[in-house]
């Protein structure tokens, strides 16, 4: 398995992951919650929770997830690229509507016998 260096990431990514990070290093904080008690609940190890609170590119998403679930903010994963907010892809959908939309042709009477 070919190892993600973080070089090789644009740099939105990165400040993305590091801040995605951060931001489950500070809810778990504020729950109160150590470390090694997250990495049980979580079943992974404390090295690698390091890695997540890091924002570190080469964690699996799954696990990511998974912390998400310990600190009960799972759902908000779920909405990460919910096409209803999808901004950009609703104009290309609009720029693609038909000018005007015709009645289905109606199908050929049945003969009776």
């Amino acid at each position: 398995m070919e190892k993600t260096n973080s070089y090789d990431l644009p740099l939105p990514v990165r400040r993305a992951l590091r801040k995605l990070g951060q931001d489950i290093r500070d809810a778990r904080r504020r729950r109160r919650i150590p470390s090694v008690v997250l990495a049980q609940r979580a079943s992974i190890s404390r090295t690698t929770l390091v890695k997540v609170e890091k924002g570190e590119a080469g964690v699996s998403l799954g696990i990511y997830a998974t912390v998400l679930f310990v600190l009960g903010l799972v759902d908000r994963l779920s909405i990460l690229a919910d096409v209803r907010h999808d901004a950009r892809g609703l104009e290309l959908e609009e720029e693609h509507l038909p000018q005007r939309i015709r009645r289905p042709k109606s199908a050929p009477s049945q003969e009776r016998s």
